[in-house]
């Protein structure tokens, strides 16, 4: 009892001194970090960042997965989205009465392995090597959902940042075209901006139906935004539309 209080004191003294040898925006961003609701939620119930709220708002009000779909998630380190869809779509077959699901993630950076989930690490999502080694490990090479939070390093310029951004959005239409099912979702986070409508224009080619979502958990003070694509209208459709 008295290892475990003193454990305790130990972690408050050395946030405390972290804290202190910030200085201005960081030590702000420190404090706001800690007092997060939603990273003491994510904590509690194991999730990897606060981000998985995200998502879960949104399929708990848009009805995004169901088990046995197989879903590629763009931009998933660390992984917290990669854990909502594993339990969403029954990727470990932890229910043995429903279908089991499938969940690819891919990202630049260094991903540490999810029961459940295969990953893609170091791996530039606008290659065509890795888009080529996506289908390979795809089971029939098609996916049932494309998920993304990417985003590029940020250059600090607003503008820019959304641009990059937005193309990156650009370059998962292309892709949805060689992997996602006819009747397919997409969802993908942008920086709003005014190229935000040129991307909406192009999803709704390709797309039934878009939504602009907000989730309670992105941060009121950030521009980031996602639109939601359901029902893929298949390659067929989404040429003859382009041709039109």
């Amino acid at each position: 009892m008295l290892s475990t209080i003193l454990l305790q004191i130990q972690k408050i003294h050395t946030t405390e001194q972290h804290l202190k040898s910030k200085t201005g925006a960081e030590h702000r961003w420190l404090e706001r970090h800690f007092r997060d609701p939603f990273v003491k939620r994510a904590k509690k119930r194991n999730y990897r960042c606060r981000s998985a709220f995200k998502l879960l708002e949104i399929d708990d009000k848009h009805h995004l997965f169901r088990p046995g779909l197989h879903v590629l998630d763009c931009g998933t380190a660390p992984g917290a989205w990669a854990q909502v869809a594993v339990e969403r779509v029954n990727a470990t077959g932890s229910d043995p009465k429903q279908p089991v699901g499938f969940v690819l993630g891919v990202d630049l950076l260094h991903l540490f392995p999810l029961e459940g989930a295969v990953f893609l690490p170091h791996a530039d999502i606008t290659d065509q090597g890795t888009q080529e080694e996506i289908q390979t490990l795809l089971p029939k090479g098609k996916a049932d959902i494309i998920l993304s939070d990417m985003a590029p390093n940020a250059t600090g310029i607003r503008e820019l940042d959304h641009q990059k951004l937005i193309h990156l959005c650009l370059s998962l239409l292309d892709l949805a075209r060689g992997i996602l099912q006819p009747g397919g979702i997409l969802l993908c986070k942008f920086w709003d901006g005014k190229e935000s409508h040129l991307l909406r224009s192009r999803l709704l080619q390709d797309f039934q139906e878009v939504k602009t979502l907000k989730p309670q958990a992105s941060r009121k003070e950030s521009a980031e935004t996602f639109f939601l694509a359901k029902t893929y209208r298949g390659v067929s459709n989404v040429q003859q539309n382009n041709l039109e």
